[in-house]
């Protein structure tokens, strides 16, 4: 796996909330929904140029995500000037793949793959979650569908440790079926596609030779 990838795997948990207590560490799910729209996997990676950090207009990379001039349009300018080879299109393709692996593993029960993506806050809540889980003699088989959404919702920069922050919505669709220790089913279906919505933040500091960002936060 070379570093490119690396670094869109995390931008490249979360999952079905077996009970209502579960809900804090992940987004909202709603109930049935239709097949989510194709996701246009062929776009092109965006041309990188240097731009001025206090007026990114000239940058269709940032404007075609954030405000012209809002403050995350000028975070996200500032970011490509410490960090030249960072594009925002680039980032949010990886947000996408980060996105459904970290959401299956934490639906797997097991995020020992993903450890590294995540922030020791963010690793411990879903540890909990999924004991959890086990404690209740629950388990889940889960099948992700396709994303039908992501957008950027903002973006911080702070200049004197050079650490950046983009936060990122999902409305991802998967199935899910939770069953007991008996091997009941308790919730969910594997033929009903249920709609997950959630807010992830990652973070990492820009010009670090370390390429990976990690989920910081997550939210709904």
């Amino acid at each position: 796996m070379n570093n490119a990838l690396i670094q869109l795997l995390v931008l490249a948990g979360i999952a079905v909330f077996l009970i209502i207590k579960l809900r804090s560490v992940l987004g909202t799910r709603e109930g049935f929904e239709k097949p989510p729209l194709p996701v246009d996997e062929t776009a092109s990676r965006p041309v990188l140029r240097s731009v001025d950090a206090t007026d990114p207009t000239d940058d269709r990379d940032i404007t075609d995500h954030a405000p012209e001039g809002s403050p995350a349009a000028l975070a996200l300018a500032r970011m490509k000037q410490v960090e030249p080879s960072f594009a925002v299109g680039t980032f949010l393709q990886g947000a996408r793949g980060a996105y459904e692996m970290i959401l299956m593993a934490f639906e797997r029960g097991d995020i020992s793959g993903v450890r590294a993506f995540l922030t020791p806050e963010v690793a411990e809540s879903f540890d909990e979650a999924i004991a959890a889980r086990k404690d209740q003699g629950l388990t889940v088989e889960a099948n992700f569908v396709g994303l039908r959404e992501l957008s950027l919702v903002t973006a911080d920069f702070v200049e004197s440790t050079q650490e950046a922050e983009v936060t990122v919505r999902f409305v991802g669709e998967l199935t899910s079926v939770v069953r007991n220790a008996s091997g009941q089913i308790v919730e969910g279906s594997a033929t009903e596609i249920k709609r997950q919505r959630d807010v992830w933040t990652f973070g990492r500091k820009m010009g670090s030779t370390d390429p990976n960002w990690q989920l910081v936060a997550t939210g709904e």
